[in-house]
């Protein structure tokens, strides 16, 4: 059973960090790195058994993961075409197509590697596979936690309710993706007055270039309008981008309680990004996600993945020239 030692104590190590603090990517990694080590350890003890069942279910689990990447191939191509033909071809919408095209590629540059046996090619395959199997993980572990994250219940009594904003229709009209987050944010805080005194809720965003309005006065009038009280509103109009939101909104929190704890409140595909944000930004709270429109979300979750790479990106950076550097040594070795 010492096999299994590696992943346990990862775990463990996991479920501490996690009750000290659930807002931290590290978290992801460290979980996604015991689920690694407790299939090594699995499919070691498979594989060494020498039974016939052993090997057939460790081979089993290659083919599956095999058949998987191909899945999620076809699933992000076809995800990307619906993207176009509904939001349009802006480079934010041609994510999940990107995506499955440079899986294809590295297949493909993996496979010619192999058979053509060129010293360049070779190296370039391990680099792609070196530089594909990190983001993958990476990838992995986000989706994984931000799911697990979002999954945490609101345990705590709150005097504020956050609802972070974002851009309008037309100027001045709450469009489907900010209509779920306010909708989620009266539950949330009709929920938190149950448990006590009603809270304030503050909505967050300022007015962008194309607006006739802030943000955040059309998200109140959205709520007003379906019998919310006004007086339980309080406005933060400055805010361009979602650490500002947070900035400005933890600065009206504070002067009205330097004790606060509040809910945050985003579309669930953003969720754990926010909550990596409030924790930089020093703010005492946690966020839930509402619900966003299935084909809407692989896009917009490779796009916040993408967020969090750059938030990290000196190690980042490091991990992946070490890969670039293992290709140029293969290169140079053959």
């Amino acid at each position: 059973m010492l096999v299994y030692a590696p992943a346990a104590l990862l775990f463990l190590l996991f479920c501490w960090r996690m009750l000290r603090e659930s807002r931290r990517f590290g978290n992801a990694v460290i979980l996604g790195l015991a689920v690694v080590c407790g299939l090594i350890a699995w499919m070691s003890r498979l594989l060494r058994s020498g039974s016939t069942t052993g090997t057939v279910i460790a081979c089993a689990l290659l083919a599956l993961g095999a058949l998987g990447i191909l899945v999620l191939t076809c699933l992000l191509f076809l995800n990307g075409l619906r993207m176009v033909r509904k939001e349009g071809r802006s480079p934010t919408n041609l994510l999940s197509l990107m995506a499955a095209l440079a899986i294809v590629g590295v297949i493909a540059l993996v496979v010619t590697a192999s058979l053509v046996r060129s010293p360049v090619l070779l190296g370039a395959g391990a680099a792609a596979l070196g530089l594909s199997g990190y983001l993958s993980f990476l990838f992995l572990c986000f989706v994984c936690y931000a799911f697990l994250y979002g999954r945490l219940r609101v345990r705590r009594k709150a005097g504020f309710v956050v609802v972070l904003g974002s851009g309008l229709i037309g100027g001045d009209t709450v469009p489907p993706l900010l209509a779920s987050r306010l909708d989620r944010a009266r539950s949330v805080h009709a929920m938190l007055s149950r448990r006590g005194g009603p809270p304030v809720l503050i909505t967050s965003g300022g007015q962008g270039p194309d607006e006739k309005l802030p943000e955040s006065h059309a998200m109140a009038d959205y709520l007003t309008a379906r019998g919310f009280p006004a007086e339980l509103i309080e406005r933060e109009d400055r805010s361009t981008t979602t650490e500002e939101n947070l900035r400005f909104s933890k600065a009206i929190m504070e002067r009205a309680d330097p004790g606060y704890r509040c809910v945050i409140v985003t579309n669930n595909y953003h969720a754990f990004r926010a909550a990596l944000t409030a924790r930089r930004t020093g703010v005492r709270g946690q966020v839930v996600g509402s619900p966003t429109a299935a084909y809407f979300w692989p896009n917009a979750t490779i796009r916040e993945f993408a967020a969090v790479l750059v938030a990290y990106k000196r190690i980042n950076t490091a991990v992946c020239l070490l890969f670039v550097l293992a290709g140029v040594l293969v290169w140079a070795t053959r």
